[in-house]
């Protein structure tokens, strides 16, 4: 498994919230398990105060999004390193379930799952993931979605580093929205144009006439 796979964790965790619409989808033992995606092994030991603790993490990760967005990257790796900090992980060179054309192992980093609980697991290898990414492609390729009130957070893979929005419903929705905004200014321009026009005519002597 690739380092890069785990910086999703952190995407994953982070936009279980949203927090301008007053939506939080974190509620259970259930939605917390989810999260783990096929790691199955790690799910299993997610118990009801991982429901809370989650939240805690979530929070500190969303602040390292925000800091990012707004160009204090420095601030970022700060709140990063705390989190690495706290939630060491244990990498391991891994191999045996996935095998070339000749059957051999493809060897790959690994991040071994934190012994002492589900929450400390997943924050190990979603900080990791995220300094991993964070240092390859640098703290601007991490954000915040500019279509409001949306804010999910995102990764920015894109080779121009243009991503603004977490998907193409956002992207295709601030469009429609920036599209109807420039119509609207269109049309007040115009009625004001309009009113000069008539003020103007209306302004004028007999003798103009």
């Amino acid at each position: 498994m690739e380092l890069a796979y785990y910086s999703d964790y952190a995407v994953r965790l982070v936009n279980t919230e949203e927090p301008a619409r007053n939506k939080d989808s974190l509620t259970s033992v259930e939605a917390v398990r989810e999260l783990f995606g096929p790691s199955t092994q790690m799910a299993r030991r997610v118990a009801d105060a991982d429901v809370t603790r989650f939240r805690s993490v979530r929070t500190r990760l969303r602040a390292i999004f925000a800091a990012a967005d707004e160009g204090d990257h420095t601030q970022a790796v700060d709140l990063l390193n705390s989190l690495l900090l706290e939630f060491p992980v244990s990498p391991q060179i891994s191999g045996h379930d996935y095998l070339d054309d000749e059957g051999r192992p493809r060897w790959h980093m690994h991040l071994a799952d934190h012994p002492s609980n589900a929450t400390a697991g997943y924050a190990a290898i979603a900080a990791m993931g995220l300094a991993f990414h964070l240092t390859e492609f640098g703290a601007d390729r991490l954000g915040l979605c500019q279509a409001s009130p949306c804010r999910n957070a995102y990764l920015d893979t894109s080779t121009n580093r243009s991503r603004r929005y977490c998907s193409d419903r956002c992207a295709t929705r601030a469009n429609v929205a920036a599209y109807r905004a420039r119509k609207r200014l269109e049309a007040e321009r115009a009625d004001r144009t309009g009113l000069t026009a008539e003020s103007s005519q209306g302004n004028t002597t007999p003798a103009d006439r």
